[in-house]
C-alpha cells in the first residue's frame, strides 16, 4: 500500500483521521469557554460603567432626586375660596424672596408654622390649613425656594434658611416670640421642623410621616446604591431630636410605602420626653404616605394643643 507518513500511522497501521484534527476537537470546548468568559467580562465592564455614570449623575444632580417643586401656574388653586388669608412675602438670610399664606385666627390657641414635604407647593395644602384653622390656630403656610411663588432653587441649607425666615415672619405677624411658635412638618418638612426645634426650641413640635434621616429614607428605595456614602444632603433628624426638649406629637401610617413606619418610630424614640406626658405617638391604621389624615387624628391633635404650656 505504500508508506504512510508517521503522523497518519496508527498503532495498527490504520487511522480514521489526522491526529491534528483530533487535537482540534479537544481544544474546541476550551475555546468556547474563553469566548463565553470574554463576553461576560465585556458585559460586566459595560454594567460597571453604566452604574458609575448613574452614581455620578445622582451625585451631581442630587437635589433633583430630593426636591420636586411645582412652580406657580396661576391656576384657580392659587385663589382658594372659603378662607381668609394674607399673601406674605419675606426674604431668607441669603436674600432669596419667599412667599406664603397666613391664616390668622382672631383668638388663636396657638401659632403654627407648617413645613410641607418635598413635592408640590402650598396651593395643595390649603384644605389642611383650613382644618388647623378650625382648631383655633393661626397658621403660616410657606413655600421653600423654587416652590410656588418663591424664587431660587432648593437645597438642604437653603430650605432650612427659608424655614427660619418663615418663622421670624410668622412671629412678627402674630405678635409672639419665635420660641412661642408651634412647628409642624410633614415628610421632608418634618426634618425641617426638627432642625428649627433642636436649634432654637419651640412651644410644640408636630411631625407627620417623617424619617430619621435622608440616607435611611433613600436606602429604602435605592437598596443597590451606597446612598449613605453618596448623599451630601443629610436632613439628620435622628441626631438632632435629643436636643429638642419640648412637647412632641408624632403620627405615622402603618401602610406608608414612601417612609416606612419603622423610620418614624425610631425618630420618636430618640426624643427624651416621657411617653404619654411630653410626647405622644398616633398610629394611623392603614394610612399611606400621601393620604389626608382621618378625623380622629385631628381630635388627638386638638388634645395635644390643649396640653401645650
Amino acid at each position: 500500500m505504500g508508506l504512510l507518513p508517521n503522523r497518519l500511522r496508527g498503532t495498527s497501521g490504520i487511522t480514521d483521521m489526522p491526529l491534528q484534527d483530533a487535537h482540534d476537537d479537544h481544544r474546541r470546548p476550551a475555546a468556547s469557554w474563553f469566548v463565553f468568559a470574554a463576553s461576560v467580562k465585556r458585559v460586566a465592564i459595560l454594567l460597571f460603567f453604566f452604574c458609575a455614570a448613574l452614581v455620578l449623575l445622582m451625585v451631581f444632580l442630587e437635589e433633583r432626586f430630593i426636591f420636586f417643586p411645582t412652580p406657580y401656574d396661576g391656576s384657580a388653586a392659587w385663589h382658594p375660596q372659603g378662607v381668609d388669608y394674607q399673601d406674605v412675602e419675606f426674604h431668607a438670610a441669603d436674600g432669596t424672596r419667599l412667599h406664603g399664606w397666613y391664616l390668622p385666627h382672631p383668638a388663636p390657641r396657638a401659632v403654627v408654622l407648617h413645613c410641607h414635604g418635598n413635592a408640590g407647593n402650598i396651593a395643595g395644602r390649603i384644605n389642611m390649613a383650613k382644618q388647623l384653622h378650625a382648631l383655633g390656630l393661626s397658621v403660616l403656610l410657606f413655600d421653600y425656594r423654587g416652590y410656588g411663588r418663591s424664587e431660587g432653587s432648593p437645597n438642604e441649607m437653603g430650605v432650612l434658611q427659608d424655614a427660619r425666615a418663615a418663622r421670624a415672619r410668622l412671629a412678627q405677624l402674630a405678635g409672639v416670640t419665635e420660641s412661642d411658635v408651634v412647628l409642624m412638618g410633614r415628610s421632608l418638612g418634618g426634618a425641617v421642623a426638627v432642625d428649627l426645634a433642636a436649634h432654637d426650641g419651640a412651644r410644640g413640635l408636630i411631625l407627620e410621616s417623617t424619617f430619621t434621616n435622608l440616607a435611611d429614607a433613600a436606602a429604602v428605595h435605592y437598596r443597590w446604591l451606597p446612598v449613605r456614602l453618596l448623599l451630601r444632603s443629610r436632613f439628620d433628624s435622628l441626631a438632632k431630636m435629643p436636643a429638642y426638649q419640648g412637647p412632641l406629637f408624632q403620627s405615622h401610617g402603618n401602610a406608608d410605602r414612601v417612609v416606612p413606619l419603622d423610620l418614624g418610630r425610631r425618630l420618636y424614640e430618640a426624643s427624651e420626653q416621657v411617653e404619654g406626658r411630653g410626647k405622644h405617638f398616633y398610629l394611623i391604621k392603614g394610612g399611606d404616605h400621601n393620604e389626608f389624615p382621618p378625623h380622629a387624628y385631628y381630635e388627638q391633635l386638638d388634645q395635644f394643643i390643649d396640653s401645650l404650656p
